[in-house]
């Protein structure tokens, strides 16, 4: 079994309240759940209204599935033309661990 988990820390554009912000944030974290079939939340940056860190786990057998899961959920985040991809950073945990 692998498990890979997936950082995101992403700029948020013309947001100038938590309100606003949950407005882009939770759709976006609906589509990745729904398209992905993954494990996401908004984990870090709760209190900025211009940040987040939303986190994605994925789990499979194969550790390149896990892997192309997670870059196809980087690549959908950085599409959004609303927020700004600053950066990443992921993980990987096999049977060896």
């Amino acid at each position: 079994m692998y498990v890979g988990a997936l950082e995101l820390d992403v700029l948020l554009g013309d947001v100038q309240s938590l309100k606003q912000k949950r407005a882009v944030v939770r759709p976006l974290v609906s589509e990745l759940r729904r398209r992905f079939d993954v494990a996401v939340a908004e984990v870090g940056g709760n209190d900025l209204y211009r940040r987040a860190v939303i986190g994605v786990s994925a789990v499979s057998g194969e550790a390149g599935q896990v892997r192309e899961v997670l870059e196809a959920c980087e690549r959908a985040v950085a599409e959004h033309p609303e927020l700004e991809l600053l950066s990443t950073r992921q993980r990987m945990l096999g049977p060896q661990d």
